[in-house]
């Protein structure tokens, strides 16, 4: 799993396998599987453009070959989902400038997302297209979708530009999501891929990388005499 090597994704398994599968895992069983290193799920689904004002609709083929943030949140007219909304469309020319789209996704429909953005006000100017999973489909496929409440989790998922999930973040809904550690691991994702090193834990740009790409056998071992944990926490 060396960064120089690629990411190689799990690949499905064939149609047989998962029909043998879904027929012996519960529905909790499915939503508390992982998608790292799993491909971007198929979709296309109902969405209101908020920095149009119109309805639209969005599709996994309109990501291809970008990096690429879904980010789940139970539904409209709560109280935590609008403060992560309004952050993550705060840093939004952050993620513009890494090539990054956002997509945020509830269970709800185009129209609720669209009184939502227009009546809430922190979304006042909001900019991001939100999806409308009206069919719980999408949500599903994410493994996110709870049944019982009808919603999905606070599950938020990166792509690669190969359509290759890196990084997946799922949570119940009394807390809200950190946008600012979510873009320091965008960075930290798109350096790895980019340069074959790895990043120690806290890694911002600028910071001491491990160089296991070219150094690898001579670092196995003695991480500590390359990085010290002051440098790690500072």
């Amino acid at each position: 799993m060396a960064c120089d090597k690629g990411l190689k994704p799990i690949e499905e398994k064939t149609q047989e396998s998962q029909n043998q599968t879904v027929n012996n895992a519960s529905a909790s069983q499915a939503g508390a599987s992982t998608l790292v290193m799993r491909r971007l799920p198929e979709f296309t689904m109902d969405a209101f453009n908020s920095e149009t004002g119109h309805f639209t609709t969005v599709s996994s083929e309109d990501y291809k070959g970008k990096w690429l943030v879904v980010c789940f949140y139970p539904a409209d007219f709560t109280f935590v989902c609008p403060t992560e909304i309004a952050a993550m469309n705060a840093h939004l020319d952050e993620f513009k400038a890494l090539n990054t789209e956002v997509l945020p996704v509830s269970v709800d429909s185009k129209f609720s997302h669209k009184r939502f953005v227009e009546t809430e006000p922190l979304l006042k100017g909001l900019r991001l297209t939100i999806g409308a999973d009206k069919t719980h489909e999408v949500s599903q496929k994410f493994g996110v979708y709870i049944d019982r409440d009808g919603v999905a989790l606070r599950g938020r998922f990166l792509f690669n530009p190969d359509g290759v999930c890196v990084a997946q973040e799922v949570q119940a809904d009394s807390v809200g999501r950190n946008v600012n550690e979510f873009l320091r691991q965008v960075k930290a994702w798109q350096h790895a891929t980019a340069t074959g090193e790895v990043c120690p834990a806290g890694w911002r740009p600028g910071k001491k990388t491990l160089p296991v790409n070219t150094d690898a056998e001579k670092m196995a071992g003695h991480v500590g005499e390359y990085i010290t944990l002051d440098e790690i926490l500072s």
